[in-house]
């Protein structure tokens, strides 16, 4: 099925184009810009597909790169801008990851290929004709989401293709067709086959590339991918059987902007330590002291099973440990000081972030906005006041302990740790000749 359809590519796509066709090499634009054109979306990075072997590629344009040229795809420079251009190509065997596949002569044996209807979908830049031989166009007008042939073979081939489905079907608001959605959940014990860095990366693109991550989330639960790559999740959902403590997780994934996807993370990571800190209190009810220290270690152990970085790691297990630990309203001054100590002046603007997401989540019931926002203003004032928070920031150091006659050692840290108690209490005692006096007076009893 084609028809004429028009698309807004970048000039460098047609310029590509019209140099392969003048070459007398069949040429077409494929994958997710074309898709998200025709959906009238903006259309990101613009892929071709060509007959052109990976070496006569390279003999038409003078600027290329060798991208992957085992699969025939060729990075062609255009106007500062890297544009793949991929030989078609056709299965031969499929197992799994490791498809076996060889170079084709024809756009629909490529297409044949591709995961879901909708991703099989070729445009000629040139004529402006749509290539859909599997309804793709249909299917995005229905609002449905349909593999490619059948179901469980297109799972098989590739179980990335379980976490794919259900980020597209979140991120284009998309209904799973029944035969597809049996199959998807059939493949999910697979899952565990996939590398730690390919889970990790498609949940970095639910987070990052979908304004209303949820959706996309929720039917990781329905599918059953929570139980199989996400247990501690899968408790979180579980956790006091109508689901709300899930509901509200996923209030404060979206409350959180895609910019800031480790802050996402964190929101989604935050309950993890309640169900295994559930115990009853007086009342016969619930309560989960504690849990943000059992959380921190577990939101640890979920991103190391990931391989994440260990900045990124880190950033999370703090924020998932402090997301409680707030000043009071009226604290002092003094008292902001040593709560920025205690927590990390680096984490404040993002612990307040996670905190206003968990208050429009509801996960705060009983804190009011105007609290948090006093307490947010009140950090600010205090922060850029510059106030000397760690061992670095003394007006003196053990160069002037040294000069003072005290041998370095043991006692060194802990007259350094007594002056910093004294100036987070009153910044002004930080000048060298005050510190000075208070080593004379109460460590040298001068």
């Amino acid at each position: 099925m084609s028809e004429v359809l028009s698309l807004s590519p970048p000039p460098a796509v047609r310029r590509i184009a019209t140099r392969l066709e003048e070459a007398g090499y069949e040429t077409w634009a494929v994958g997710g810009a074309v898709r998200d054109q025709v959906l009238g979306r903006p259309a990101g990075d613009w892929d071709l597909a060509t007959r052109a072997r990976p070496e006569e590629i390279r003999r038409v344009f003078r600027r290329t790169v060798p991208l992957g040229i085992e699969h025939g795809t060729v990075g062609v420079l255009d106007g500062g801008k890297l544009y793949e251009v991929t030989t078609f190509r056709r299965d031969v065997e499929t197992f799994g990851r490791h498809a076996v596949v060889e170079f084709a002569d024809d756009i629909e044996e490529d297409l044949a290929r591709r995961d879901f209807t909708f991703n099989a979908l070729a445009w000629h830049p040139l004529s402006g004709r749509l290539l859909d031989p599997f309804g793709g166009r249909g299917d995005l007008a229905d609002r449905r989401l349909r593999t490619v042939g059948e179901p469980a073979e297109r799972f098989a081939e590739d179980y990335l293709r379980v976490l794919r489905a259900l980020r597209f079907a979140g991120q284009f608001h998309l209904d799973i067709e029944p035969a597809t959605w049996e199959a998807l959940r059939a493949a999910t014990p697979q899952l565990v086959r996939l590398s730690a860095e390919r889970v990790r990366e498609e949940l970095v693109k639910v987070l990052t590339q979908l304004r209303s991550a949820s959706r996309a989330l929720d039917l990781y639960r329905a599918a059953g991918v929570l139980d199989h790559l996400f247990p501690e999740l899968a408790a979180v959902a579980a956790e006091g059987g109508g689901g709300e403590l899930w509901a509200t997780t996923l209030r404060a994934v979206d409350a959180v902007p895609p910019s800031r996807p480790t802050l996402r993370l964190a929101a989604l990571l935050h309950a993890v330590g309640m169900p295994p800190s559930r115990t009853r209190d007086l009342r016969g009810g619930w309560r989960y002291t504690g849990h943000e220290v059992v959380g921190s270690r577990t939101a640890g152990d979920v991103m190391a099973r990931l391989k994440s970085s260990n900045a990124e790691r880190e950033w999370v297990t703090r924020l998932v440990r402090h997301q409680n630990d707030l000043f009071p309203p009226d604290a002092p001054d003094a008292g902001i000081r040593r709560w920025l100590r205690h927590v990390g002046d680096d984490l404040v603007p993002d612990l307040f972030r996670l905190r206003f997401a968990l208050w429009r989540a509801g996960r705060s019931s009983g804190e009011r906005p105007g609290d948090l926002l006093a307490r947010w203003a009140a950090a600010r004032r205090v922060l850029r006041a510059s106030p000397p928070l760690a061992i670095a920031d003394l007006a003196i150091g053990g160069h002037e302990l040294k000069r003072l006659g005290i041998e370095q050692g043991p006692r060194f840290r802990e007259i350094l740790e007594d002056l910093l108690e004294r100036v987070v209490e009153d910044p002004s005692l930080n000048r060298p000749h005050v510190l000075e006096e208070i080593v004379r007076r109460e460590w040298l009893h001068e």
